[in-house]
């Protein structure tokens, strides 16, 4: 006799599964309504306009921390993945040098820190650098430094869990072939991880462009990304521009994610019958 827990019925996995969905998605769906209403006031609905993605146009604040965020994200992701995917293969690959537990928990510990924490230490670093050297000045550059301290973290991970899981020996068989190291990595390695260190580049770009906490302390006159630009001004009283700017980077990183995801599927589909028909030569042979 099964003293199991009782199946759990469709209707009510459904109706969960709806009720998640709404509670995730519903605020974004009423924001990308509302960046068509007519009226001054977020909150109040007077009819539909495409007034606000005009206004946008010509807000030159917005304009600004558009670019800025666009220009800080693309470059802190690129150097995120390229120092995690180094700190990644030295993790995984060599399980024995001196300071290993340091070095795995100082590339861990951006993970577990407080942004706060993390965004006040590099400030107060940053000032006494600039006091003895007079750079850097608080800006992009500041900026930068901190979301590749955070990125990198994060990057690193991503990568390392697929180095864990990858096939040995294709690399070992690689070099049996006469392949020197820096040629198994560039031939055999990279093309293995490059779905990681892409997604580890969205991930990072992502966490970069709606960073608010670090980007509060390290950014300085003249230089403020979108989203200190959003949070100064709802201590004002937001308007439908705001609306409109969210709604223009939903749709951007709503195509950006299923464009990656349709590359990686099939790139995947290909990888994995490449292999196949490596195999399949084999056995004939």
């Amino acid at each position: 006799m099964s003293h199991g827990m009782p199946p759990v019925s469709n209707a009510f996995t459904r109706t969960v599964l709806g009720v998640v969905y709404a509670f995730l998605y519903l605020p974004i769906v009423w924001l990308i309504v509302y960046s068509f209403n007519e009226s001054n006031m977020v909150t109040l609905w007077s009819g539909v306009s495409l007034k606000w993605y005009a206004e946008v146009l010509h807000d030159r604040e917005i304009l600004d921390g558009v670019w800025l965020s666009l220009r800080i994200a693309f470059c802190s992701a690129s150097v995120s993945v390229l120092l995690g995917t180094f700190a990644a293969f030295v993790l995984v690959r060599y399980h024995r040098f001196a300071g290993r537990t340091l070095f795995a928990g100082m590339i861990n510990a951006p993970l577990v820190m407080p942004e706060v924490i993390i965004g006040l230490s590099l400030l107060l670093m940053l000032v006494s650098v600039q006091r003895w050297l007079g750079f850097p000045e608080r800006g992009m550059l500041t900026i930068f430094f901190g979301h590749v301290m955070l990125g990198m973290a994060y990057g690193a991970v991503v990568v390392q869990s697929r180095l864990k899981e990858m096939n040995m020996s294709l690399e070992e068989a690689a070099m049996d072939l006469g392949c020197k190291p820096l040629g198994v990595f560039w031939h055999v390695t990279l093309p293995l991880i490059a779905q990681a260190m892409l997604s580890a580049w969205l991930l990072t770009f992502t966490l970069s462009l709606d960073d608010v906490v670090l980007s509060s302390f390290l950014s300085g006159p003249g230089s403020s990304p979108l989203p200190i630009v959003i949070f100064s001004r709802a201590k004002l009283g937001l308007n439908a521009e705001v609306n409109v700017v969210a709604t223009i980077t939903i749709l951007i990183v709503s195509v950006g994610v299923i464009w990656s995801s349709l590359y990686m599927a099939r790139k995947e589909r290909r990888h994995a019958r490449e292999i196949a028909e490596a195999f399949s030569e084999a056995n004939a042979g």
